[in-house]
């Protein structure tokens, strides 16, 4: 039966939740699972309980250092994990608009990064310029964040690499495993190879290269209901198997745990895996990792210019505690000024070592 199940999401993967019109494509039904039995009986405790333990509430902002935008949720893929619920038939791009409000935003404030995701950022028709423009800005650290295949999909796409050289864009690609069976299983069919590929096309530009100032970083996921293992060993493992197999090189692996919302939600219900992961992710929750989470030095800017305390409070549709909510009215001493917004999601980034789009966090 779970086989029967797993057999139907996967073909159902070709699309996005939304466009299935599935009921876990609404925001405020994955919060009331969230908020559910599990919690409502007391089996677990809320989030902001387990951290009132410790004197972590509330969670509030630290000096601004990131801002994470979300340029898209249109992409060339459908993974099985993905939190934003991303793929072709997403239609939401931002404007060149709200680039522009971004931009402005970005002169003004202290963050030093700038992290540009999606989706396929590379597929809102206005992401070159907007790279080259905040590239003038001087932005300390320049993320993409690619999925790699985008760089095949289409050959307007194929100097991607040279365009990231040119602007010195620190290229985060997503790569489940080294793998073909366990990267395929989760991205689909052909996505390892096409993958690979790119990330030699990176090589050969610089990329990744151990002297080199171009940075290439991988990030893996989990491709079941489990958490990830220690990330400098898969760093390891992954670096050796890449090299030997494919001769390529990166700088680092970031591991990242499945946050329990949106496709992943849907496949922990299906695949009737719901409550373990959660008794797992709440077992090994560490208090310290709370310290270093991301929305405390982050905020993130969603394809409309809504502002959140981090992507997965955007994909949930939490905008941020304060009377600034939008990109247009940005105001950096009142957003700081705010309670940072929680849920039973956040136990996946203090789980463990804890996780952030930056991999681990304690």
């Amino acid at each position: 039966m779970a086989q029967s199940i797993l057999t139907d999401i996967k073909k159902a993967a070709k699309k996005s939740l939304k466009a299935q019109k599935d009921a876990l494509s609404n925001a405020q039904m994955q919060l009331e699972i969230l908020n559910g039995e599990l919690f409502e009986d007391g089996e677990l405790p809320y989030f902001k309980d387990k951290i009132a333990e410790t004197n972590q509430f509330p969670l509030r902002p630290k000096t601004l250092e990131v801002l994470q935008i979300n340029v898209g949720y249109m992409c060339n893929q459908v993974c099985g994990h993905c939190h934003v619920d991303a793929g072709p038939d997403r239609k939401e791009i931002m404007t060149r608009e709200t680039m522009q409000q971004c931009l402005d935003v970005i002169k003004n404030t202290g963050a030093h990064t700038l992290d540009l995701t999606g989706g396929a950022p590379e597929m809102n028709p206005d992401f070159r310029w907007f790279v080259e423009e905040a590239s003038k800005a001087g932005i300390k650290d320049f993320i993409v964040r690619s999925n790699l295949t985008i760089i095949l999909a289409n050959k307007k796409y194929h100097d991607l690499p040279e365009f990231f050289k040119k602007h010195n864009v620190h290229v985060v690609s997503s790569m489940p495993h080294y793998t073909r069976g366990k990267t395929d299983k989760q991205r689909g069919d052909g996505v390892f190879d096409k993958s690979i590929k790119a990330l030699q096309m990176l090589n050969e530009v610089g990329y990744g290269m151990p002297e080199s100032d171009l940075r290439l970083d991988l990030v893996y996921n989990p491709s079941g209901a489990f958490l990830p293992a220690d990330q400098a060993a898969m760093e390891h493992d992954f670096k050796k198997a890449l090299k030997e197999d494919f001769d390529i090189d990166f700088h680092n692996l970031f591991a990242i745990t499945n946050l329990p919302i949106s496709r992943f939600l849907d496949y922990l219900i299906a695949s009737d895996n719901y409550e373990d992961y959660m008794y797992s992710l709440v077992e090994v929750y560490n208090p310290a990792a709370v310290e270093s989470v991301m929305c405390t030095n982050t905020i993130s800017v969603s394809w409309d210019g809504w502002l959140y305390d981090c992507d997965f409070n955007q994909m949930l549709d939490l905008k941020v505690a304060s009377k600034v909510k939008h990109i247009k009215d940005f105001n950096d001493d009142v957003l700081s000024n705010r309670d940072i917004i929680i849920s039973q999601h956040c136990y996946g980034c203090t789980a463990g070592a804890g996780s952030s789009c930056q991999g681990t966090v304690a």
